[in-house]
């Protein structure tokens, strides 16, 4: 074989092109992976290291996480990366967010089945030294969520990739077109039997056409890190409150969130405008990620409102007491977004061709099932 042949290229090592070269390198495939940038910069790495099942779209999408959890555990496994089967806890601290839980619980027999359940606050703070006791009625205890490190765990994957399935990953190469069977690098060209553009927020390069027609906005987003807690004690469950309620898919169409949404629009308007959740996450080495702000559009100023951190950091304090909050990190992060409720974009703009965009929030969560999925694996 050719040194510039591959059965399948895929454009792009963020978390989402990374899944769809391990899933065609399993099938037995010899993948080439070109990615523009030297090392993964994207939102691949500046995200919480959630691997969020129990916020995933009731379903089919929510089944794909909880494979792409597997994967996550598969990979730790043979590469000894730190993954923590930390789990969540959704703490309530008022009577519409314990009927929105109560609800979920109660309408979702697929997570029931996988042990999520309510806690009475007493037994949620024995599973949580951070959580804020005051005026904590309940809480919703799930075992699904999956802690990783994001800049740590993008990295660890691409070795694994090729230490174990001899995938060619070039950094520093950009894909500037695609005629198949030949794909066009600044590195020179390759025969592929087939691509999987996995580009992220690069709208313009490759494709730009299937971009402008398919509801993809740029959501940016702001988050920040503690440093590492004193007595390097463990955060254990990841935590959230009510605003994170009316952030995540899982929650749509349950009665008991309109009241939560007309109550929240009342006392914390500042919050619900900037698109703010609060979600609390831990590093390996035992900082703290905390976050996170929303806004979208195609394109955004490249400036922090720290008005913004501040509305993030008071309400993480109505729901934890860190032992050590001082943020010794701030940063903005970017994906592409659909904002009509589809969870991925998959195109293709041509035979061979496949478009892969569009996962959100969620790239962490859903990539690797969805690879599968796409791959045929």
């Amino acid at each position: 074989m050719s040194v510039n042949q591959a059965d399948t290229v895929v454009v792009g090592a963020g978390i989402v092109g990374l899944a769809h070269a391990l899933a065609a390198a399993r099938r037995g495939e010899r993948v080439v992976v070109f990615e523009r940038d030297d090392f993964a910069v994207g939102a691949s790495i500046r995200n919480f290291g959630m691997i969020w099942a129990v916020g995933q779209q009731r379903g089919r999408v929510y089944e794909r996480a909880l494979r792409s959890r597997e994967i996550w555990l598969e990979i730790a496994a043979k590469t000894g990366m730190w993954a923590e089967q930390s789990g969540s806890l959704h703490l309530a601290h008022r009577p519409d967010e314990v009927a929105v839980l109560e609800e979920f619980v109660a309408a979702t027999p697929a997570a029931r089945d996988r042990g999520v359940r309510m806690m009475t606050a007493e037994v949620a703070l024995t599973s949580s030294h951070v959580a804020r006791p005051d005026g904590l009625l309940a809480a919703m205890w799930s075992p699904t969520e999956l802690n990783v490190d994001p800049r740590r765990a993008i990295p660890a994957v691409a070795d694994h990739l090729v230490a174990e399935y001899g995938v060619d990953i070039r950094f520093g190469t950009t894909v500037r077109s695609v005629d198949l069977p030949t794909v066009s690098t600044t590195a020179g060209d390759w025969r592929a039997g087939r691509v999987f553009v996995c580009s992220g927020n690069d709208f313009a390069t490759l494709y730009p056409e299937v971009y402008a027609d398919s509801g993809l906005v740029r959501c940016k987003l702001q988050m920040m890190r503690t440093g590492v807690q004193p007595g390097g004690r463990p955060l254990g469950p990841m935590l959230c409150g009510g605003l994170t309620l009316l952030h995540y898919a899982a929650f749509d169409g349950l009665t008991a969130r309109a009241a939560l949404a007309a109550r929240m629009a009342e006392e914390l308007p500042y919050h619900r405008e900037h698109g703010i959740h609060v979600l609390l996450s831990q590093t390996a080495d035992g900082r703290l990620t905390i976050g996170d702000s929303h806004a979208y559009g195609m394109t955004h100023d490249p400036f922090e409102d720290e008005a913004i951190n501040e509305a993030v950091l008071d309400y993480l304090g109505t729901f934890a007491d860190l032992p050590d909050a001082r943020v010794t990190e701030r940063w903005t992060g970017y994906y592409p977004s659909l904002r009509d409720g589809r969870t991925e974009l998959v195109v293709s703009p041509e035979p061979g061709v496949t478009v892969v965009n569009g996962v959100g929030g969620a790239g962490m969560t859903l990539s690797f099932g969805l690879a599968e999925e796409n791959i045929g694996a």
